[in-house]
């Protein structure tokens, strides 16, 4: 099959290496114009260096842009990470359709921030699912789903590079294997069991310290390592990551630092505290918590506060 590829960063230059290896046509490599004086995205990197043309175009909406894409004769164009706004007439050119991976089980959590999602909401099973896409956002007839266990520990972070990542390409596989030899379901999605949740970001990430100790510590895990749930220490924010939840009685309020020491910090939480290993400012980059409370006076007996 002639396929076209449109995705970028490190899931998008592993797809393409992969399907080359598993002996797949790839014809072009759609990905995000280049950002100037940064790195070039991985996947162009990667189709360079494969002799595969890439194309950036700033967006999808011009008529040239859909016209060549039509010119290059594609059987099955496929989705890996993709930002952008792609048009239902890309999606429905290729002569075997279009096919996209996204990281939750659909239709439950919808959207850019699905494996966040996953975590905040408290479910203790996620996955992913490669659907055939068809202009809506995350709607189109199911092909495949993977299933995994969240752990208590696991965050956005872990979830996705440790399982998300490498199945989802293992799932992209599997699915161009079984388009070729025209085996490959299209299951709709049930309606009635979806839900969309906007983007992770700063407007969902601020910590709460009134809500239970599983509402802030999957807070907490679901913003790590980006967004990075908030709080405030002297008016500015501060970012908990790696978090550990201990249950226990606990006379402290919580959002009060009940001790620092080499584990982290320790937060009161409503039944038991939150021993986070790093933190983050306004400025410079990620420290370990103790390291961080020394440089920036936070100590035992300090209030983490919910607004500045």
């Amino acid at each position: 099959m002639r396929i076209i590829l449109i995705g970028q960063a490190a899931f998008g230059a592993k797809t393409l290496e992969a399907l080359l290896s598993g002996g797949e046509q790839i014809v072009a490599a759609y990905t995000r114009p280049d950002k100037p004086g940064a790195r070039p995205d991985p996947m162009k990197e990667s189709a360079l260096a494969k002799g595969i043309p890439v194309f950036q175009p700033p967006t999808y909406k011009d008529d040239q842009v859909f016209a060549h894409y039509k010119e290059l004769q594609p059987d099955l164009t496929i989705l890996a990470f993709v930002t952008d706004i792609v048009p239902p007439r890309y999606l429905e050119a290729p002569t075997r359709g279009t096919i996209c991976y996204h990281p939750s089980l659909l239709p439950r959590h919808r959207g850019g921030s699905a494996i966040n999602w996953a975590i905040i909401m408290g479910d203790h099973r996620t996955g992913l699912t490669i659907f055939w896409p068809d202009g809506g956002i995350d709607t189109g007839p199911i092909l495949l789903q993977k299933e995994i266990a969240v752990g208590p520990e696991d965050t956005t972070g872990s979830l996705y590079f440790n399982h998300l990542f490498p199945m989802g390409i293992e799932a992209i596989l599997e699915s161009v294997q079984l388009i070729g030899e025209t085996r490959a379901p299209k299951v709709p999605q049930d309606e009635a069991s979806a839900t969309y949740e906007p983007l992770c970001d700063d407007r969902v990430a601020a910590i709460d310290w009134s809500k239970s100790a599983d509402e802030v510590h999957d807070l907490v895990r679901g913003c790590d390592p980006q967004p990075g749930a908030y709080a405030y220490w002297l008016g500015e924010r501060v970012r908990l990551l790696g978090a550990t939840l201990r249950p226990g009685a606990t006379d402290q309020s919580p959002g009060r630092v009940v001790a620092i020491d080499q584990e982290g910090v320790h937060v009161a939480v409503t039944g038991g505290r939150l021993v986070v290993s790093s933190l983050r400012g306004a400025t410079g980059g990620k420290m370990s918590a103790a390291n961080w409370s020394a440089e920036n006076g936070l100590k035992e007996g300090d209030y983490l506060g919910k607004t500045a």
